[in-house]
């Protein structure tokens, strides 16, 4: 059994700059839950990260107000 080919041909009426702006709006609001999602990891991500560089720098300074005192006494 032969298969028939599909063939589909679109009219459109549009210039192409219109269409070009009408499928860039439609992809941007399309993946609009995706970048929010992203977004929404960076920060969680850069919190985490700031907090451990936050927490690190607090350890040195308390190392270091410790030997201080140790040269003291």
């Amino acid at each position: 059994m032969k298969r028939t080919k599909l063939n589909y041909r679109f009219y459109n009426p549009n210039s192409a700059e219109d269409t070009a702006d009408f499928l860039c709006k439609l992809l941007i609001e399309a993946n609009a839950g995706k970048v929010e999602r992203a977004m929404e990891e960076a920060v969680s991500q850069w919190a985490e990260d700031s907090e451990y560089i936050a927490e690190s720098e607090e350890t040195e300074k308390v190392e270091e107000i410790g030997s201080i005192r140790r040269k003291r006494a």
